[in-house]
């Protein structure tokens, strides 16, 4: 019995991605004419059949899938749940089905694609957070309409949609020193994303702003965030702080219960303030300070980037930065000295 000749077959004899066989024999937009009929006419003459589509010309997709791909550990986590939820809602609206692949570290590190995207099943890309660098860019040479969510590099030529990560930053940082402190510590772990690199960029320009030199030993810029790690980097500290900025709700959280358990009064004795307004802000006892990031607004505006981009395909790349709001609560108060 002979082989079924495959979309693959097709990319191997033109030497070109499947990717694009796939945008030609669905009719989908991506492709030159004389690419098209190229890869028509090969077809054809392998014997491969496929619905003879005319090419679409409107920006407005009614059918068809879109591909969100993150790390499992960001699917992990209950912060990202909104996201990709919303997400699915907002695609639903426009007719849209859409199609999830968490990546593990070893699929990372052997560039692993979804069947979707190989065999050119999806119309758009949405990557949220941060995977790695290189294997963005491998999810880019498939050419698709790609946005990046709560994550963008010098590296990745492709659009993105984040939080003003520096300004919100500061932004709570000021609201520290308005309160009158002026020994204020930074908890976090940079490495991680470049979101948390921006809000330490964010950190340091508040103190600028205020007149304030930072103190180097209370940069822990290379914290893990796990309790054990947060209490050895603060309980090693000749002077303490009489407030923090923490670089996710779950560094404060974590510190928070700690300074509880050496009996220090939160805010009386020392302010926390942290970033997301996720439930860990909220869980914890007092309520903590934190900046809220409106996770539908968020989702909303990714979605139409991405459609943006598949109605114009030739247009610059564009960064969309969003404005978060502090939000003020017990965790945080007046500097006792």
């Amino acid at each position: 019995m002979a082989r079924k000749i495959t979309m693959q077959d097709i990319a191997n004899e033109l030497n070109i991605s499947k990717n694009s066989v796939s945008q030609a024999l669905s009719g989908k937009p991506g492709v030159s004419e004389i690419t098209r009929d190229k890869i028509q006419q090969k077809a054809n003459e392998l014997g491969y059949y496929y619905s003879k589509g005319k090419p679409s010309t409107s920006p407005i997709h009614t059918s068809g899938n879109i591909a969100l791909i993150a790390s499992d550990f960001v699917f992990s986590l209950s912060f990202f749940g909104e996201i990709y939820l919303t997400i699915e809602q907002e695609l639903n609206k426009r007719g849209m089905n859409l199609l999830i692949q968490s990546i593990n570290e070893q699929q990372k590190n052997n560039f692993y694609t979804a069947p979707f995207i190989e065999q050119g099943d999806v119309d758009g890309l949405l990557i949220l957070s941060h995977i790695s660098t290189d294997y963005i860019n491998h999810l880019l040479t498939f050419n698709l309409p790609t946005v990046l969510i709560d994550h963008h590099d010098p590296f990745n030529m492709t659009d993105s949609v984040l939080i003003n990560n520096r300004f919100a930053a500061h932004n709570a940082v000021h609201h520290l020193i308005e309160l009158g402190h002026k020994r204020i510590g930074f908890l976090g772990d940079v490495d991680r994303s470049p979101s948390y690199q921006e809000r330490f960029e964010g950190y340091l320009l508040a103190l600028k702003h205020g007149h304030i030199s930072p103190t180097t030993d209370w940069l822990l810029t290379n914290v893990d965030e796990a309790s054990e790690a947060i209490s050895k980097s603060v309980d090693t500290l000749n002077e303490q702080p009489t407030a923090w900025f923490c670089i996710n709700d779950g560094f404060g959280f974590l510190l928070l219960t700690h300074l509880q358990t050496k009996q220090k009064r939160i805010p009386e004795d020392v302010s926390i303030c942290s970033f997301d307004n996720g439930q860990l802000s909220r869980m914890a006892n007092p309520k903590m300070t934190t900046m809220d990031i409106n996770l539908k607004n968020y989702a909303k505006k990714a979605v139409d980037q991405l459609f943006w981009r598949i109605a114009h395909p030739d247009e610059p790349f564009q960064e969309v930065l969003l404005h978060s709001e502090l939000l003020v609560r017990a965790s945080t108060g007046k500097a006792s000295q």
